[in-house]
């Protein structure tokens, strides 16, 4: 049975289905209202499942109703099972947004086909095999899904334009840090660490105008610099500052859509004295000036 078409939902959520070619689709579902919605889709055990829970927080409901996979704010969940059907009932919580990418495995071994070894359930070993894969949505990943969601481009090149993104996001999802393995690295294992590394980022978002040194940051969470930096590394892909760059022009780029500060206001409030620097920094993030962002979007 290939995807079918039913699709459930009440009130007056928006959901949007977009085929990017055969065996590959993106849908989004925004839940603006404040009691909690469903949606529900056939899928066949052929298809590869990547969820991103890009606002609030969404329950994968299996079985009937008999079993539910969490999946909160800034996480994702991918799901595979090539011996079983997993249908899409998503339970989706108020003011909560979802971006799911829907691929046929035989797609996505064509994206891998050089080096699918390294996607683990790619193996020949665990080819046959269910796959259950929660993560963390990085910021890098946010970017993607924030302009998938905010789409407001010609309809004309819709179809060209998200192809492009998934393709993107799904990089994201799958890049390895060259010097960083997992495997070989007892970091993580460390429960406590990972905690202290997630108030770590915590800290950094809450202060991003101001924000600690990496030495007062490992200072306050309690480890030391070697292994502040190596667990951030490892948990969010990318170094301190680096992703609170990241974070900081996501902030800036909604503060501008959002359209109640000017470039200086918006500046000075993820942490900019002068408007000039960001002004450069933006550019150098999104490859346009502020001004210019904020008329694209008229």
């Amino acid at each position: 049975m290939a995807i079918g078409k039913r699709i459930k939902s009440v009130a007056q959520s928006s959901f949007e289905e977009t085929k990017i070619e055969d065996g590959f689709l993106i849908l989004m579902f925004k839940n603006d209202e404040s009691v909690a919605q469903s949606v529900a889709k056939e899928i066949d055990s052929t298809f590869l499942q990547f969820h991103f829970c890009v606002k609030g927080a969404t329950k994968f409901v299996f079985n009937q109703g008999r079993y539910a996979l969490d999946i909160h704010e800034e996480n994702s969940l991918l799901l595979y099972n090539p011996q079983r059907e997993l249908p899409i009932d998503l339970q989706i919580e108020p003011n909560s947004w979802i971006v799911s990418i829907l691929i046929s495995i035989k797609k996505f071994h064509g994206l891998f086909s050089q080096e699918a070894d390294y996607i683990t359930f790619l193996s020949e070993d665990n080819r046959d095999k269910k796959y259950y894969k929660d993560g963390v949505i990085s910021p890098s990943m946010a970017i993607v899904l924030n302009q998938l969601i905010n789409y407001s481009l010609n309809s004309s090149i819709k179809q060209l334009y998200f192809k492009g993104k998934a393709y993107e996001l799904l990089s994201l999802y799958f890049n390895r840090s060259e010097d960083a393995d997992v495997e070989q690295c007892p970091f993580l294992v460390d429960e406590t660490n990972v905690i202290k590394i997630r108030k770590a980022k915590d800290i950094m978002v809450s202060r991003m105008a101001e924000p600690p040194s990496l030495q007062e940051l490992a200072d306050e969470i309690g480890l030391n610099i070697k292994k502040l930096k190596e667990g951030f590394k490892q948990i969010y892909g990318d170094s301190v500052f680096s992703f609170l760059f990241d974070y900081k022009m996501e902030v800036a780029r909604k503060l501008l859509e959002a359209g109640n500060d000017n470039v200086n206001e918006v500046g000075h409030k993820v942490g900019y004295s002068t408007s000039s620097h960001f002004i450069a920094a933006f550019k150098k993030k999104y490859g346009t000036t502020p001004k210019k962002y904020v008329m694209s979007l008229s």
